[in-house]
């Protein structure tokens, strides 16, 4: 980012706007288990999803939707790039308004649950492809680096990782480790790996060198 950047009020949104969709994303699955342990004396849930039956209803619904409307209002860098994340926007505020089914569920339950299912796979899905893809394209004004390609990747393969085993954990074969509320700490694992991609790309951490200013040379 050039000196020029560094000032524009623009970018300075845009950067607050990709910090903030981090920051959510690590702090959310944290701030819920925290408060149903010291509010509502509750203990862990077995999912991040599950906390829609706790006294904690409210703070997820808020984060997702927090979440799915920075990424509606993040413009991208070019049309690829917005409609992804849009994607991703639309998967996360889905994912808000439409609750996991719960142990019994009616007939209503079960086709919300469905459409939470559908949406938490397009929100994960479109953030693997921003980590994997989009952001390890540079974007105008910014140079090309090694260590934040390498972060994105890594991230992306994480939350790949992580989605792909939150499914063999929620298997009929996989019960025998519910103690351990894998599929909790799974979606943990990808959120935070989500979140360290934001804050990276909003140069929350990594940032770029900023130039020194140019010193004026006194005759002789």
């Amino acid at each position: 980012m050039g000196q020029a950047d560094h000032w524009d009020p623009h970018v300075l949104s845009y950067m607050t706007l990709r910090r903030a969709v981090g920051y959510v994303g690590i702090l959310l699955p944290f701030a819920l288990a925290a408060g149903n342990w010291l509010i509502f004396s509750g203990g862990l849930e077995q999912s991040v999803s599950d906390y829609f039956y706790t006294g904690m209803r409210g703070v997820l619904v808020g984060g997702l939707c927090v979440i799915g409307a920075f990424l509606l209002a993040h413009r991208g860098d070019h049309r690829w790039d917005r409609l992804v994340t849009n994607a991703a926007g639309i998967g996360a505020v889905g994912v808000a308004l439409c609750p996991t089914p719960p142990s019994h569920p009616s007939l209503k339950a079960a086709v919300l649950g469905y459409c939470h299912f559908a949406f938490g796979a397009v929100m994960f899905t479109a953030l693997a492809v921003i980590a994997l893809w989009l952001f390890r394209e540079p974007g105008p004004g910014q140079g090309r680096s090694q260590l934040r390609d390498r972060v994105y990747l890594t991230c992306g393969i994480v939350m790949v990782a992580a989605l792909a085993l939150t499914g063999i954990a929620s298997l009929p074969i996989a019960t025998g480790l519910d103690h351990l509320d894998p599929v909790f700490w799974l979606e943990t694992t990808a959120t935070a790996a989500f979140g360290i991609c934001w804050l990276v790309k909003g140069q929350a951490i990594l940032r770029d060198k900023q130039p020194l200013p140019a010193r004026r040379l006194l005759p002789g």
